[in-house]
């Protein structure tokens, strides 16, 4: 097992006024060639976008897309005749494919909103794209792992589906919790983002906003300190990463 502990002061920043952005990885302007990608997860920006202001029309192609809101909620448009909200609660998942516009405006004009978007490489090049979005109970399903995407081929109904070997978990777990968290994929490796709370892993303390990526393991054990809503992410890892002990 390899692991390594990514500080939330560490990413890139951003700041446009109507945009306060954090970067996970290597993102516009931010270049930082020892964290350009873990795996096939490429972007993980946590954004906070001012009240009436958004991402106007913009292109993509080749890219899994997938947004989660974590106050608020995004007006989406796109080139395909999607028009949705996604709000807190809900997720958000975008095959660009072919190439797709779309444009991303916060959904009320008085309140910010404050999102994660990643982008994952898909396994498959140049499929037709789409959209769909669903809504999730984390609350209800406390002290657990919610499977909020999968790939298509492994998806049992429960969750949004990407062309990816990709699984994104999300839960909200009490103080004094043991996790054990077995890998779906032999060779896959898991980002796990800490959005709130205080965890251990292997004897290392995860604050909020930090990140923690392990691979070549089978299974992990995460201990909760607090009260903890975790994004857990299992990607292929697919690349000679340099990654450390």
């Amino acid at each position: 097992m390899k692991s390594r502990l990514f500080p939330k002061n560490e990413r890139g920043t951003a700041n446009h006024g109507w945009l306060q952005a954090n970067f996970s990885f290597s993102f516009g302007s931010y270049y930082n060639p020892d964290m350009a990608q873990f795996g096939m997860l490429r972007v993980l920006n946590d954004d906070t976008i001012a009240a009436g202001m958004g991402f106007g029309t913009h292109p993509h192609d080749n890219m899994e897309i997938i947004t989660i809101p974590l106050e608020g909620g995004l007006t989406h448009q796109d080139s395909m005749g999607n028009k949705a909200t996604v709000r807190f609660g809900e997720v958000q998942v975008m095959s660009a494919g072919t190439g797709v516009e779309h444009s991303e405006m916060n959904a009320s004009g008085t309140e910010q909103a404050k999102t994660l978007q990643l982008w994952i490489f898909p396994e498959e090049q140049n499929v037709i794209p789409r959209y769909d979005q669903k809504s999730f109970d984390l609350e209800k399903n406390k002290n657990s792992f919610i499977t909020i995407v999968s790939p298509e081929d492994k998806n049992d109904g429960n969750a949004l589906w990407i062309y990816q070997q990709a699984f994104l978990q999300l839960g909200i777990f009490e103080e004094g919790q043991t996790i054990q968290y077995n890998v779906n994929i032999p060779n896959n490796g898991i980002y796990i983002f800490l959005i709130e709370g205080e965890l251990e892993i292997n004897g290392q303390i995860i604050h909020e906003r930090d990140a923690f990526g392990v691979i070549e393991f089978e299974n992990i054990e995460i201990k909760t300190k607090a009260l903890s809503k975790i994004l857990l992410i299992e990607v292929p890892m697919k690349y000679n990463d340099n990654y450390g002990n």
